[in-house]
């Protein structure tokens, strides 16, 4: 095989799935498709309880990859506190939705943290649009979940600590 998978997953194992979030990993299981049998990571996400079919052999490809570490937690909350960094307001609107959709859609938990930092800052300068706010809730809801996962903590005081980093003048 080419190209190795790097993460394998078993049952009961959690995953996060870019853009849908955390998931438990409740079945591994070959079904036919096109004539061919291809195995499949069943994952039922924690938040919506949807359950979405991964084919193993595009696990990597499609960014399905561990919960983060504890030890990353550190970083995830230096990003939000980062003013420096931030790009909130150096593009138009339909640009940084586009930019932000991305960042989400690739599954990384510093690139999630970025766009909640971004847009809260923004939220200060002029009002979100409708599709900015529905994204701000979004990674806000993704970042709390993987946090909470992360350090075993409920999803009300990692909500708590986001906020009080979000708030922190750098």
């Amino acid at each position: 095989m080419a190209n190795e998978i790097s993460q394998t997953f078993k049952t009961g194992d959690l995953a996060v799935y870019p853009a849908h979030g955390v998931g438990k990993v409740v079945g591994v299981e070959t079904r036919e498709v096109s004539g061919v049998g291809t195995c499949f990571y069943i994952i039922k996400v924690l938040d919506t309880d949807a359950t979405i079919m991964v084919p193993v052999q595009n696990a990597t490809h499609v960014g399905l990859r561990k919960v983060m570490k504890k030890s990353q937690v550190p970083k995830v909350y230096a990003i939000l506190k980062d003013r420096d960094e931030s790009t909130a307001d150096t593009q138009t609107w339909n640009r940084r939705y586009r930019e932000y959709t991305e960042k989400i859609k690739s599954g990384s938990v510093m690139e999630l943290a970025k766009v909640l930092r971004d847009l809260y800052i923004l939220k200060f300068d002029k009002e979100l649009s409708f599709g900015e706010r529905k994204m701000f809730d979004t990674a806000k809801t993704l970042l709390v979940k993987e946090l909470s996962v992360a350090q075993k903590s409920t999803e009300d005081i990692i909500e708590e600590e986001l906020y009080s980093l979000l708030k922190t003048e750098s």
